[in-house]
């Protein structure tokens, strides 16, 4: 009989040994790879069964930010768990990249699928154990090691794990897959917006009202200082009995209408109105009532510049569009407005004018009073252009020539005197009145005519 000689150390190990390890490690691999699949349905079964359970929680109870937070984080730790434990360290140990099994757990494995190698294939991993403390028969411990492991060559070890057997792990994965489709075709709402409000977990959602405002009118805009009615209608099951409306923190009652709608009057709106509607604890988004500013003469001055002959002192009123003034009078207007752009006068059938600007809101216009006549100012502006009008009358008073009547008194007792009395007026002051007369004589002469001037009364317009 031939003596095997076999070289110390790792070189002493003969092909039969290193198959066997290498079939080993194969098995190992399997092994992790048979833990995958499993861990991969289970991950698939549990994560699912969570994803679908919280979102139809949420869908139907719409939580408060602080129970959707711990849901989502609970989603997270369970799926980081679950990933970590049945996905990720079999990964790992598939690459030998964290703890896996020794040789001895695989063989102790395979020997519970092949019962007639368990004990010879542990043995072999005794041997080689010992072939490694041994001084004295090292030679004859590899002798028996490649000897034993010879009888392994034809012993499939990846036999031992039968991949097929995970289906019956489906069971775990499978229903909640086929409960996800078909929640997807049937009411994918659910998974939408319960995902949607469980990742947006600091916002809070309100449970949809059996019904819906609508504000019927075609635009939420009013001429300023005019009044604007608001009219609601409620689309859904239900209408509420009694609907109101808050206006910048003010709420008021809305008047129900025949057609099932709600009305509400803005009076004489000045600015712009921020308001949602209401009915207990529905209520509508916020709207703006748009005020479209009105062009408007807040104040105007009129000069009135006298004819000399009146003596009168000129004066300026205010506000005053009907006048009253002696003819020739000079009349100066000056408006003060609010939003307008333009202003246009017309005096009786006139064309209308634009009336000079002045700087910025402020227009001046100017006119001599000859005759009586109507004046109408229009305002406008750009959203306007002829938003309003006024309408004034000018009435001149004619200078009237003087008048003087006198008459004659003789006294009985003295028919040598004659007496005049008169009175002398004008519908202004008198400069002077004078006496004047002639005398004639007997004999036919006439003397020249003589004027006596007559004292005047300061302010009075009639001299006696």
């Amino acid at each position: 009989m031939t003596q095997m000689n076999f070289p110390t150390g790792s070189a002493g190990l003969t092909d039969n040994y290193r198959l066997l390890m290498s079939k080993l490690d194969d098995f190992i691999r399997r092994f992790y790879v048979n833990k995958l699949i499993r861990g991969l349905l289970y991950s698939t079964g549990l994560l699912l069964l969570l994803f679908i359970g919280l979102n139809v929680l949420e869908y139907y109870f719409y939580f408060s930010p602080g129970i959707r937070k711990t849901m989502f984080w609970s989603f997270v730790g369970v799926s980081t768990v679950a990933l970590g434990r049945w996905i990720a360290l079999p990964l790992l140990s598939y690459f030998r990249l964290g703890k896996t099994i020794s040789h001895e757990q695989a063989a102790a494995i395979v020997g519970e699928h092949f019962a007639d190698v368990k004990d010879k294939l542990l043995n072999v991993l005794q041997l080689r154990q010992m072939a490694d403390i041994s001084t004295g028969n090292r030679d004859l411990i590899l002798a028996s090691i490649n000897q034993k492991a010879e009888t392994f060559k034809l012993v499939p070890f990846q036999k031992a794990i039968d991949l097929t057997d995970n289906k019956k792990y489906l069971r775990y994965a499978l229903p909640p897959l086929l409960l996800l489709l078909l929640i997807m075709a049937v009411a994918p709402a659910i998974l939408r917006e319960g995902t949607y409000r469980i990742l947006n977990n600091n916002k809070v959602f309100q449970r949809p009202a059996p019904f819906a405002f609508l504000v019927a009118n075609k635009s939420l805009s009013v001429v300023q200082y005019n009044d604007f009615e608001l009219v609601v209608r409620t689309e859904g099951k239900v209408v509420p009995s009694e609907v109101m409306v808050d206006i910048n923190g003010f709420q008021y009652r809305m008047s129900p209408q025949d057609d099932g709608g709600f009305a509400y009057k803005f009076v004489n709106v000045q600015k712009d109105q921020r308001f949602f509607v209401f009915a207990g604890p529905v209520r509508s988004k916020g709207f703006d009532l748009d005020v479209i500013e009105k062009p408007h003469i807040g104040r105007f001055d009129v000069k009135l510049d006298y004819p000399a002959y009146t003596g009168r002192i000129d004066e300026v009123l205010t506000n005053s569009g009907d006048l009253v003034v002696p003819v020739g009078t000079i009349i100066s207007w000056v408006f003060d407005t609010e939003n307008t752009d333009d202003l246009l006068v017309a005096f009786g059938e006139g064309n209308r004018m634009p009336v000079s600007a002045a700087g910025r809101g402020s227009f001046t216009l100017s006119r001599k009073a000859l005759g009586d006549e109507l004046y109408k100012l229009f305002i406008g502006n750009k959203a306007l252009p002829m938003a309003d009008s006024s309408t004034y009358a000018i009435t001149v008073t004619p200078d009237l020539h003087p008048s003087i009547s006198v008459e004659r008194f003789v006294d009985s007792s003295r028919m040598d005197m004659v007496f005049f009395a008169g009175d002398a007026s004008d519908d202004y002051s008198l400069r002077g009145v004078s006496f004047v007369y002639i005398i004639k004589r007997a004999d036919g002469r006439q003397e020249p005519v003589k004027s006596i001037p007559l004292p005047k009364t300061a302010g009075k317009a009639s001299q006696f």
